[in-house]
């Protein structure tokens, strides 16, 4: 039998999420690939909205977007990328109700793992650094970074911002980090003693980065939060700056008078994986995979674990999945 994680009403993910058994897949055709998940992460972004959905649903709805695990099979006359192959380790990202011990996952979507990353690396390995890669192009689009101008970053010290930091530092692009808390701050010292953080606990915290950006222009921002800070951001900015919000993790609404961005010619924009998915070539999507495999061999100390549980422990997963201040990512073993 097959172990896998639905949900059937909306509500607190703690509530309704369940474990159900069903048959394992049948034998993989063309184009699929079968695999036993070893680990699969709990991204908070896997749990927004299971409370705004429909009351109930028809059919027990999968969730989860990737996973980690062993190849058990391929379709026959399957193209699959150099690495691949019965046996050996793959990561799977996008992966569609990915929650469960096997996973039939489009051939496109499997990335070898490299042999010098742990399962807990490599249960992580495409979704952030992914979103990193695309943070990194989307700042790119703004010609004064990476020479006169800084990027400022909020929530940096997330999982996926300690990977932009990671990145950005390794390309040599100016950079201020911002954090909600003087411990968060302290922590993210630790980590990288020469890229300059914030605490937006703390009054004055705007004019604390303009000092950190030592007189250069804040060109970009990066925020996944949304809500108030988004304004506070756009205060930062210097005439002709970008803004790229990828989350929304305030539920306030932004709230931004016209004349912010008119007068200063501001450019606002999202980005998430989802239109990466929808955007990209298969080409780029490769590459940008590769890319993100480098990412995690690179960082590996930035993958953190915030505790390990196995589907019996699924409701205590969620909820430390969103714990406040929680550092590192959440797995479960199936």
């Amino acid at each position: 039998m097959n172990r896998r994680v639905v949900w059937t009403r909306s509500g607190s993910p703690a509530d309704v999420l369940t474990v159900i058994e069903e048959p394992e897949p049948e034998a993989p055709v063309y184009g699929q690939v079968l695999i036993r998940a070893t680990a699969f992460p709990v991204h908070p972004g896997d749990l927004l909205g299971l409370d705004a959905f429909p009351a109930t649903a028809a059919e027990p709805v999968p969730i989860g977007v990737e996973g980690t695990g062993l190849v058990e099979a391929i379709g026959p006359d399957t193209r699959v990328a150099p690495g691949v192959e019965v046996g050996g380790r793959v990561t799977v990202f996008p992966l569609p109700g990915g929650w469960s011990q096997w996973i039939l996952a489009d051939a496109e979507m499997v990335v070898p793992v490299p042999d010098e990353l742990s399962d807990e690396v490599a249960a992580q390995m495409l979704t952030n650094p992914l979103t990193a890669v695309m943070l990194r192009r989307e700042a790119e689009q703004h010609p004064a970074l990476g020479y006169d101008g800084y990027l400022v970053q909020a929530a940096a010290g997330s999982s996926v911002g300690r990977l932009v930091t990671g990145v950005m530092q390794y390309h040599n692009v100016g950079l201020v980090n911002v954090v909600r808390s003087d411990r968060g701050a302290a922590e993210l010292r630790k980590r990288f003693p020469d890229v300059p953080v914030v605490a937006t606990e703390n009054p004055g915290w705007a004019d604390e980065v303009r000092k950190a950006a030592d007189g250069r222009p804040l060109s970009v921002a990066f925020d996944p939060v949304g809500g108030k800070l988004t304004e506070s951001l756009l205060d930062l900015l210097a005439p002709g700056g970008r803004l790229v919000i990828y989350g929304e993790l305030a539920e306030e609404p932004i709230s931004v008078h016209a004349s912010t961005l008119l007068h200063q010619a501001l450019t606002v924009r999202g980005a998430t994986l989802g239109r990466w998915l929808l955007e990209a070539s298969a080409e780029r999507r490769a590459s940008d995979a590769v890319a993100a495999t480098l990412i995690a061999l690179e960082f590996q100390d930035q993958f953190d674990v915030a505790a390990t549980y196995d589907l019996g422990e699924l409701a205590t997963a969620v909820k430390h999945a969103v714990q406040p201040g929680k550092v590192g990512t959440v797995l479960i073993r199936p």
